[in-house]
């Protein structure tokens, strides 16, 4: 009965519709009779629908708008109020109609997302080339990819090299340059150029799947101003129905306390907030800020601090060496090659650095290395060739007691102010040497950071682990107020839970070494570098890019949305105020208090289609160049 029900709701809209004019033309040559037969025709079509949720509603013990229409109608009829029956159930279908396009056209970006998801792959199978869909294809297929083609699953290629719009998983429409030994993702699109690639995530491990279940997950999730709302209307339909029946035995008028009951409908308070969340999260994604539901919406707009991490978050966390020092007869390059070797345990971006420069430099680091161990927050060490390795931060070489001469603390200092960080050298408890390596602040971090400002947020802060000095310099350029530098993860979270006891925190990271900062604040956003799975689940907020802009964005849309739940809520509830002192002093009557009801839903829904288009101009999208000597 409902699936019919819904499947007809149109039908029976227009057929009562059409009933009502008939009725209204019969009226008006005088025939009376005629008139009520076809409104009592038009209320049995429409009501049909209403009648069946209504109960729905009642089988799961819930209180439904739909029951106060039908109770309403129901008495209509017995006092023979036709064309108010008529009227009312006719503009509750049409509302609801017309509620229901533009909730879909609201939710689009985020039905076009799940449209986008691939279908279909092409791998080789013994020397062919064979369609197959996308849920059979295993990690290390070799998959075929040709332009206009979508990526079917996240891969590395290995033959070939494309154009690729990444849009659908940053937001951004610049094209991206991939070739040999690049990672691809699922969902971008080929615009040029061909190439194959090895399945690396597949099915629901793919980034694209991910991004779907991410928004899928926070577009059902309800913020606490929805919960509330929703047990609000649970208390507030039956007190409707009460407070009517008691305007009944006051006044003895039967049409009073219907007219009370209809005009009294949550409708717009209902639908109001979530509908926005809705806009808000839809537009976010396609721009690839994904937002974990209206509950991260809600912090996001009254963050007042925001606490960065400087590498790979302001910077471009793609360092490279820029010096290495010698103070033995060691060669440079021989000297980096055994560093590099010992690196090879290191997962921390300043070890991959050394690393990425030896291999450039063609330097075999593939010798054997014994104890490899990764010393959190301070570097390595191993053993090669009989020489105990220790590479890291002053730190490391304090507490393993190794001395560091004047003239090597003064050269470290220098190239610290310079912006740069270093790493010491110590081989068999003697410092041989030092390693500088430097990153370029991002060149949208400055108009980032001033938007921020710009937008009520009262303090920015930069906590890192790296040196004073570069952290300094990064603090100058941008316009930080607060700077904490060479911070253990701990001391990290320490500061992290002093903020939050005045102001509510939002955490900016890479999402890879800054998990538990990210976890702690009241809203942790991660940069996500295209799919960290890290990022995914640990932080609040994910950006899909690198753009830093796009922080500034989410937190912007986010007070916009939270701004639009707000007047949605006011418009549903002065609505309901005016409507009720229509109704006391006669000015409201049964139809057109039903007509005002109406109007009302769809202004609250209007409202939050704002968001759709919401497009903050203010955010400046030009890139501004740094030169060496802003270098951090």
């Amino acid at each position: 009965m409902t699936y019919f029900m819904n499947k007809h709701l149109n039908k029976m809209m227009i057929i009562s519709g059409i009933l009502i004019v008939i009725g209204l033309l019969f009226l008006s040559l005088g025939y009376t009779n005629i008139r009520n037969i076809t409104f009592i025709l038009a209320t049995i079509v429409a009501i049909g629908p209403i009648l069946v949720r209504a109960y729905n509603a009642l089988m799961v013990k819930s209180f439904s708008i739909e029951l106060l229409i039908s109770i309403a109608v129901i008495a209509a009829m017995f006092i023979q109020e036709y064309t108010e029956a008529a009227v009312v159930t006719f503009l509750f279908l049409f509302g609801a109609y017309l509620e229901k396009r533009t909730l879909e056209k609201t939710s689009q970006s985020i039905q076009s997302l799940l449209e986008m998801e691939p279908m279909v792959a092409y791998k080789w199978i013994d020397g062919e080339e064979v369609e197959v869909d996308v849920d059979d294809v295993e990690i290390g297929d070799h998959l075929i990819i040709r332009p206009g083609s979508q990526v079917p699953v996240d891969g590395v290629v290995v033959k070939g090299s494309a154009q690729l719009n990444e849009a659908a998983i940053t937001g951004e429409s610049v094209l991206s340059h991939k070739t040999a030994k690049d990672e691809v993702y699922s969902g971008t699109i080929i615009e040029s150029g061909y190439i194959e690639i090895e399945a690396t995530k597949i099915g629901a491990d793919s980034t694209f799947s991910k991004i779907i279940e991410l928004v899928e997950t926070a577009t059902s999730s309800k913020s606490p101003t929805e919960k509330f709302l929703n047990t609000f209307a649970q208390y507030y339909t039956p007190a409707v129905v009460i407070l009517s029946i008691i305007v009944y035995f006051i006044t003895k008028d039967v049409h009073l306390a219907i007219t009370f009951l209809v005009i009294a409908c949550p409708g717009a308070l209902i639908i109001g907030a979530p509908v926005a969340y809705v806009a808000g999260l839809g537009n976010a994604s396609k721009k690839g800020v994904l937002i974990k539901g209206g509950a991260v919406i809600d912090q996001f707009a009254k963050v007042k601090t925001v606490i960065f991490d400087k590498t790979g978050t302001l910077t471009e966390g793609k360092p490279s060496v820029t010096r290495i020092h010698s103070f033995t007869d060691i060669r440079e390059d021989d000297l980096l090659r055994d560093v590099a070797a010992v690196e090879r345990v290191s997962e921390h971006h300043l070890g991959r650095t050394i690393v990425d420069e030896a291999v450039k430099r063609g330097l075999d680091i593939n010798m054997p290395v014994s104890e490899m161990t990764a010393i959190k927050a301070r570097g390595v060490s191993g053993i090669l060739r009989d020489a105990n390795y220790l590479i890291g931060n002053e730190r490391l070489m304090t507490e393993n007691n190794i001395q560091i001469t004047d003239d090597t603390l003064e050269l470290y200092e220098n190239e610290q102010k310079l912006g740069q960080t270093v790493m010491f050298i110590s081989k068999n408890g003697m410092v041989v040497g030092l390693i500088s390596i430097m990153d370029k602040i991002k060149s949208d971090a400055k108009e980032t950071i001033d938007y921020l400002k710009s937008q009520g947020v009262k303090k920015i802060v930069i906590l890192t682990g790296d040196n004073y000095f570069a952290a300094q310099k990064v603090s100058e350029i941008l316009g930080i107020d607060e700077f904490h530098a060479e911070l253990l993860p701990e001391d990290k979270l320490n500061y992290i839970e002093n903020e939050q006891k005045t102001n509510p925190t939002l955490m900016v990271g890479d999402g890879i070494n800054d998990a538990p900062a990210l976890a702690m604040s009241d809203v942790g956003l991660a940069i996500g570098h295209k799919g960290t799975d890290i990022a995914m689940e640990t932080a609040d907020v994910v950006l899909m890019g690198e753009k830093l802009r796009h922080a500034a964005y989410g937190f912007a849309l986010s007070k916009q949305t939270f701004n639009v739940m707000i007047q949605n809520t006011a418009i549903a509830l002065l609505t309901v105020v005016l409507l009720l002192f229509g109704v006391i002093y006669g000015y409201i009557h049964l139809a057109s208090g039903m007509l005002i009801h109406e109007l009302s839903i769809l202004i609250v829904i209007l409202n939050a289609m704002r968001l759709m288009r919401y497009k903050d101009r203010e955010i400046s999208h030009k890139n501004v160049e740094f030169t060496k000597d802003t270098l951090a």
